[in-house]
């Protein structure tokens, strides 16, 4: 069987429409994750009451569980308590939770590479341990930590293929259903993974750009 260029530009809107919901899904987790990533680094570093195990907790449990499986219980899980979610929140939830805690941990792992003498000189100034945090201890913490936050968020974009298990029309699952349906799995494999390779590879020059940005007033 040759490769069928005319047939993947008839397919073209369906495999953009499919890109577009793995670009959205994708897009609205990596914020979210981070976020969550920035709130459980600081309660990890302040020991806040309950919070701090609380994190511990959530981390561990996503680290040691495996994601298809969390994906699986958001979706059919938690409507039997009550929380139903449409497909496409489902997948972001999903993904948000899975890369919150790896993003908690490159985070926190920023945190501790800081001098204490920052911290010293922090307090000496008047700064609370929140405001050290704020204006100092995070804004370091996320320079120090792109390589591996990138890492995740690339993780993210590549796993976010398991949301079509659940049935989102993202990337992978307009294409493995073109593939049951017409039997073109060379053609349509090729563009999923040029597809992925694409979003990876535009993620990571974008991260690239912004740490050099960010590195810009420590060059000489």
């Amino acid at each position: 069987m040759e490769f069928d260029l005319d047939y993947l530009l008839r397919q073209g809107p369906a495999l953009r429409a499919g890109l577009m919901v793995t670009i959205q899904v994708s897009a609205i987790a990596i914020v979210l994750s981070i976020a969550i990533g920035l709130a459980g680094a600081a309660a990890r570093m302040l020991r806040v009451p309950v919070l701090n195990q609380a994190f511990v907790g959530y981390v561990e449990f996503i680290r040691n569980t495996p994601l298809l499986v969390q994906i699986f219980f958001v979706f059919f899980g938690l409507p039997t308590i009550g929380l139903t979610l449409s497909l496409f929140w489902s997948g972001v939830l999903s993904l948000t939770l899975w890369a919150g805690a790896f993003q908690t941990e490159n985070l926190r792992g920023g945190l501790a590479t800081i001098s204490s003498g920052l911290r010293e000189a922090s307090r000496a100034l008047g700064l609370t341990s929140f405001q050290y945090l704020r204006l100092v201890g995070l804004p370091l913490a996320v320079r120090v930590s792109l390589p591996s936050i990138l890492n995740t968020c690339v993780s993210l974009v590549k796993n976010s293929a398991y949301v079509s298990a659940i049935g989102l029309q993202d990337l992978s699952a307009v294409a493995f259903e073109r593939i049951a349906n017409d039997f073109r799995a060379f053609e349509m494999l090729s563009v999923l993974l040029a597809g992925y390779l694409a979003l990876v590879l535009s993620l990571s020059f974008s991260v690239r750009v912004l740490e050099h940005r960010l590195q810009a007033p420590f060059r000489r």
